[in-house]
């Protein structure tokens, strides 16, 4: 019968080595320096959330890092979304609901009615004469919005303005697409860009944060009319009529 005691530390099984694997123990502090917390690091290095606190225990996290506030927007925007969510999905189902409600009411704009709507707007919108130039009376509208710019058309058509007495321009910052630009709105106007005037380009200023950039910025389109000071004066007729038939506020 063999003598148990004769077994040394030599017949004992070896133990399994339990330290960090260096590449994953690298990468963990490599994370942890990029800013990441305990449970980021696990999960992308894909060990226990206990392994991966001995690993990177000695690494204060840098909260002010710029991959660590992108983080936290993220994160930020993930709980607003998910508590928001459904209240901002019945708000969307709302304003659509509104909105084709109150188109379905307009329908179609009769002559008169479009030519109001459009004295309106051009007035809001438009060129007007200044006290300091009282009789410059040029009829030029400017504005990014298609819808607009497609109405202030129709109007000026209305009021019995041909396309040849119209002159277009895209208003657009210098770091812009200009020529696509240019492309979109002849498209919505129906205007070959061999027809547009010179683009007018805006100085960039870098030190201004811009809201209005990106793939749908397009500018704005200046629409003049030429030889246009009857229409002008229309115009402000049509305004004084309008304000003239409205009774004083508090009435």
């Amino acid at each position: 019968m063999a003598d148990s005691s004769a077994s040394g530390p030599s017949s004992q099984p070896a133990r399994e080595y339990r330290g960090p694997v260096p590449e994953l123990y690298e990468e963990a502090l490599r994370l942890r320096r990029r800013g990441c917390t305990v449970p980021e690091i696990a999960k992308r290095v894909g060990v226990a959330r206990s392994t991966a606190f001995q690993w990177v225990r000695h690494l204060p996290i840098d909260r002010d890092s710029e991959e660590a506030r992108a983080r936290r927007r993220a994160h930020s925007k993930v709980m607003t979304d998910a508590q928001w969510g459904q209240h901002r999905a019945a708000r969307d189902a709302a304003r659509a609901e509104a909105v084709a409600k109150a188109a379905a009411w307009v329908k179609q704009l009769r002559p008169r009615e479009l030519i109001l709507v459009g004295a309106a707007i051009y007035w809001c919108e438009g060129g007007k004469a200044k006290p300091w130039r009282p009789n410059d009376c040029r009829v030029k509208f400017i504005n990014s919005d298609p819808v607009l710019v497609l109405l202030f058309l129709r109007f000026v058509e209305a009021l019995g303005v041909g396309p040849a007495a119209l002159r277009f321009r895209v208003s657009i910052h210098e770091n812009a697409d200009a020529a696509e630009a240019v492309r979109w709105w002849a498209e919505l106007v129906g205007v070959p860009t061999g027809e547009f005037q010179r683009t007018s380009l805006k100085r960039h200023r870098p030190e201004t944060k811009r809201q209005n950039a990106g793939e749908g910025y397009r500018g704005c389109l200046t629409v003049n009319v030429l030889r246009s000071s009857r229409l002008y004066w229309k115009i402000e007729g049509i305004m004084k009529g309008m304000s003239d038939g409205v009774p004083g506020w508090g009435r």
